[in-house]
């Protein structure tokens, strides 16, 4: 499909800058894509929409501060260096990187952060800005980076966070990833309490968000596009209770478009939820057939992302820029601080 098909007009002020102080307080649009109707609520009000059994699932992976401003050793120039998962076939601490001016980057090139308290090298120079780093450093790896780094925040959004834990979920636990499950960010622990206190069970899962988050699709047609891979984990705990929700009929509701990869990933290829640990390039577009989510929690996306696609994919193409449209127009809040979706209703898949 063309990806102009997935376009829509959207006022840049509706871009979200900032979070909500009270989470739970953003919109939310409800949508039954089976009766093709719309409701505008609070996130909050989501409890309405939920019956006990349900299975939400979260994505509990941790941003890194993952964003590095420093210079090349070599010439003194300024480098900006963003982490986006490490590379472990290659050695301890070598991460895949990308890489800011990165044709003057070249292996055995040298960058420096923090006055020399982090350096690394280049190893392997890959396509489209991408370097693979060996990092040195005294202490613990991830305590430097998170006196060092900067979050490693959406192109979109203007301003550092000034606390970092404004781009991060409430439970945000493993850490890894190069941008948030923004999904989760409307979640609070007191509305977790009350979800599981009305009979609904909550799953964690793990996928590691990299670089396909920042990757625009270059293709004019839907079926050139190549996803980028991320690495997920699915324990034996939470297959146990995905695998019972299936059999008795349960609604699975993923809450993000990441925990749908993984899931859609996991039973696509063997049938069962399973304990795993692999990697996935799923890309989901209009045509692919569900076979492990119910449900989704989600925000909104950017024109012409894959985001928008996947949406489209699970309440159909015209229907999903119809809601976007009258989102545009009760002004909701979009992209990582904004407002969110809740989908749900039974549909025949297609266009």
């Amino acid at each position: 499909m063309n990806i102009d098909l997935f376009d829509f007009y959207l006022p840049e002020e509706l871009i979200a800058q900032t979070p909500l102080k009270q989470r739970d307080e953003a919109k939310l649009m409800v949508v039954n894509r089976e009766a093709k109707t719309i409701e505008h609520k609070k996130f909050f009000d989501i409890l309405d929409y939920l019956r006990p059994g349900d299975v939400l699932v979260r994505n509990n992976t941790k941003v890194i501060p993952a964003r590095l401003i420093g210079s090349k050793v070599e010439t003194g120039g300024k480098v900006e260096v963003l982490l986006l998962h490490e590379v472990k076939e290659e050695g301890e601490d070598v991460w895949e990187c990308l890489v800011g001016n990165a044709k003057s980057v070249k292996e055995g090139s040298h960058c420096t952060f923090g006055d020399g308290r982090l350096t690394c090298e280049c190893i392997k120079v890959l396509p489209e800005g991408i370097r693979h780093m060996r990092f040195h450093y005294k202490g613990i790896f991830l305590e430097v980076l998170d006196s060092l780094g900067l979050m490693p925040l959406p192109p979109y959004i203007k301003k550092q966070c000034e606390d970092k834990s404004d781009y991060q979920t409430v439970y945000a636990k493993v850490p890894g990833s190069a941008a948030a499950p923004t999904a989760g960010f409307h979640f609070t622990p007191e509305l977790f309490e009350k979800i599981l206190a009305m009979g609904c069970e909550v799953v964690d899962i793990t996928l590691d968000i990299g670089l396909g988050t920042f990757r625009p699709v270059k293709v004019n047609d839907t079926k050139d596009h190549v996803m980028h891979s991320e690495t997920f984990h699915m324990d034996q705990k939470a297959a146990d209770a995905l695998n019972k929700a299936k059999a008795e009929g349960r609604r699975i509701i993923a809450i993000g478009t990441t925990s749908v990869r993984t899931l859609e990933s996991v039973y696509g290829k063997y049938g069962s939820f399973v304990p795993c640990e692999e990697a996935t390039s799923i890309f989901i577009s209009p045509g692919y057939a569900f076979q492990a989510v119910d449900a989704l929690i989600t925000n909104f996306h950017l024109p012409k992302s894959t985001l928008v696609m996947l949406v489209s994919a699970f309440m159909g193409r015209e229907w999903t820029l119809h809601c976007y449209e009258e989102a545009v127009k009760n002004e909701y809040r979009f992209f990582s601080f904004g407002d969110a979706m809740f989908i749900y209703g039974d549909y025949q898949y297609g266009e």
